[in-house]
């Protein structure tokens, strides 16, 4: 599980980036993102959380997105990202699914 905190862009993306390769690259498919303290994700920050959902579903799992605030919420309903990613009302519920 990783929590990102503040703002998700352009300079931020890669302190997600890396740890969500790394834990793929040591076989772990199922990448929980609780983004409870995420305040801001753009367009940069959508494309670290899309590559990782392809690259956890390549290796047979998936990217769990756990209490999105309403400002990073509408980011990824106005895209359609939501529909690629399973969503989670609250870190329990994540983690037992």
């Amino acid at each position: 599980m990783v929590t990102p905190a503040g703002e998700l862009d352009h300079h931020t993306a890669d302190l997600l980036r890396e740890p969500l390769e790394e834990a793929v690259s040591q076989g772990r498919a199922r990448l929980v993102v609780d983004c409870s303290q995420l305040e801001f994700c753009d367009s940069t920050g959508l494309n670290v959380l899309l590559g990782a959902r392809l690259k956890a579903e390549a290796a047979g799992g998936g990217v769990h997105l756990v209490a999105m605030r309403p400002v990073v919420a509408r980011v990824f309903q106005i895209t359609g990202a939501e529909a690629v990613f399973t969503v989670h009302d609250s870190l329990e519920s994540a983690l037992a699914d």
